[in-house]
């Protein structure tokens, strides 16, 4: 594939977890997908169907969407930075549900491989992310 195409199909993963297709995994992801950067919540199976609980979890959790904010390609790799937008509507574990909204950025690594996603790494903004569920105090504003 070439690296627009690769890029064309990180963005239509984007679209299809956004609609809460989960049967588009099965078409987009390889089966022994390696996810090197997990949720923190532990349990999960390896692979495409540990991608897709995990996909379930925040679905009913945390319904939103993902705003594209840049995508750089290269080989089999395609870098994505993006922004998460989502309302915490369903309990997480260990963390009832509160109803607040969320904004989460992310710099994203998927290489592919026989046209469907293989691996990821990711760089999130976990720190924010339990901050605004609660879980952990906001220490302020930016030192001066």
């Amino acid at each position: 594939m070439s690296t627009d195409e690769n890029k064309a199909l990180v963005r239509r993963y984007y679209a299809e977890i956004d609609r809460g297709d989960i049967d588009a995994l099965d078409e987009l992801v390889a089966e022994d997908y390696l996810d090197h950067s997990p949720p923190p919540f532990p349990g999960f199976a390896p692979g495409r169907e540990g991608l897709k609980e995990i996909f379930r979890l925040f679905w009913e959790a945390t319904p939103g969407t993902h705003d594209i904010e840049d995508q750089i390609a290269e080989d089999d790799k395609v870098v994505t930075r993006l922004t998460a937008h989502g309302v915490h509507k369903g309990d997480l574990p260990g963390i009832p549900a509160t109803g607040r909204r969320l904004t989460v950025t992310a710099t994203v690594v998927h290489r592919v491989e026989n046209g469907r996603l293989a691996e990821k790494w990711s760089d999130k903004d976990v720190l924010g992310f339990l901050q605004q569920l609660g879980v952990l105090p906001d220490l302020g504003g930016p030192l001066e």
